[in-house]
């Protein structure tokens, strides 16, 4: 059969050598990139409050529902969308000290275990109720109970996701993400919870790292230290949990493999590379006494290469799609987004 790839492929050189194919270049998609980010931060820094990430999000999808976008962006969008997200996470363990996460006590770090555990869980368990398929289920457990659309990516690099799932994953992560922002607060005047009692539940309910700063400085008191401490240790399950998922897409690999009766399938690193270096990093900041400068690079340069990511993953961010998915998926989001506010909730309650 004649396919239009086959009817576009010049001719062998006289020479009977295969014709040279042209590489991919991701420079023009990673311009485009470059132009968001830029964008994202000044945004940022005119209105603190909005995230570069999320703007960068909402950039992309704008974008993308805006105007086509030429082929030629796809090279370096896939860039952005996977190593240099991967740079990202691994620059993010800098962000992480193990002496502040034993600070908050052991009763809280249970209770951050129990908000992941149970958030991913019950997500599962919801997305088979509800029929959402499968690895669109797993993206938003993981996101929703972990570090929104890092971890959403994270999993994509572990599984590699059908990359409709990780838009559609990515798009939840934002909306339930950003109606969390007003709501915490509002919820923890109303149940009467102090300032610090109400970081600790914004940094154990809300997706983002950026969505939480949002909600915390919006409490004020010693809020906002809480919440982003107890984020910052949701973020630091990112580790074991990609392990987890690996391992067993490892032996779903392996049995798949011994069935068909063939040795030669590839199967996935036990622990990504990406996670490791994301460990490395938390043992750097834990035990070493970086210098400031160094750490405000280092937390530039992954905010540059996180908004960056989220620019790619953003034009991925498709009206049609969404609407295409339905309803089911939107249900499930709001009842992990729940189930994860509860559990953190009842934690708080009994630790505080």
């Amino acid at each position: 059969m004649t396919t239009a790839a086959s009817r576009a492929t010049p001719a062998a050189t006289p020479a009977g050598r295969p014709p040279r194919v042209s590489p991919a270049r991701p420079l023009p998609g990673l311009a485009l990139c470059a132009v968001a980010v830029a964008l994202a931060l000044l945004v940022n820094h005119v209105a603190p409050v909005m995230s570069p990430l999320l703007v960068a999000i909402l950039l992309g999808a704008i974008l993308a529902n805006a105007v086509p976008l030429p082929a030629t962006l796809a090279p370096g969008l896939a860039v952005a969308a996977k190593p240099l997200l991967r740079a990202g996470i691994v620059l993010l363990g800098l962000q992480v000290v193990l002496g502040q996460i034993l600070g908050l006590g052991w009763g809280m770090i249970a209770v951050v275990v129990a908000v992941v555990g149970l958030g991913i869980a019950s997500t599962l368990g919801y997305g088979r109720l509800l029929g959402v398929p499968a690895g669109l289920t797993l993206l938003v457990a993981c996101g929703f109970s972990i570090c929104g659309a890092a971890a959403v990516a994270a999993v994509d690099g572990v599984v590699d996701a059908d990359e409709e799932d990780v838009a559609t994953a990515v798009a939840l992560v934002v909306v339930c993400g950003t109606v969390m922002i007003p709501v915490v607060p509002l919820l923890v005047g109303a149940l009467g919870l102090s300032p610090y009692a109400g970081g600790l539940w914004a940094g154990g309910s809300i997706h983002e790292v950026a969505q939480v700063v949002a909600a915390g400085g919006a409490l004020g008191g010693g809020a906002l230290a809480a919440a982003v401490v107890v984020k910052l240790t949701r973020v630091l399950m990112l580790a074991p949990v990609m392990a987890a998922i690996s391992w067993r897409r490892r032996r779903a690999l392996a049995a798949d493999v011994s069935a068909v009766g063939s040795g030669g399938g590839r199967l996935p690193p036990l622990v990504p590379a990406f996670v490791l270096g994301f460990v490395a990093m938390v043992v750097v900041r834990s035990v070493l006494p970086l210098p400031a400068p160094v750490l405000d690079g280092a937390r530039l340069l992954q905010t540059m290469l996180l908004t960056a990511a989220m620019f790619a993953l953003g034009c991925g961010v498709r009206l049609a799609l969404v609407r295409q998915v339905g309803a089911r998926p939107f249900v499930l989001a709001a009842l992990s987004t729940v189930t994860v506010a509860l559990v953190c909730l009842a934690g708080v309650t009994l630790t505080t």
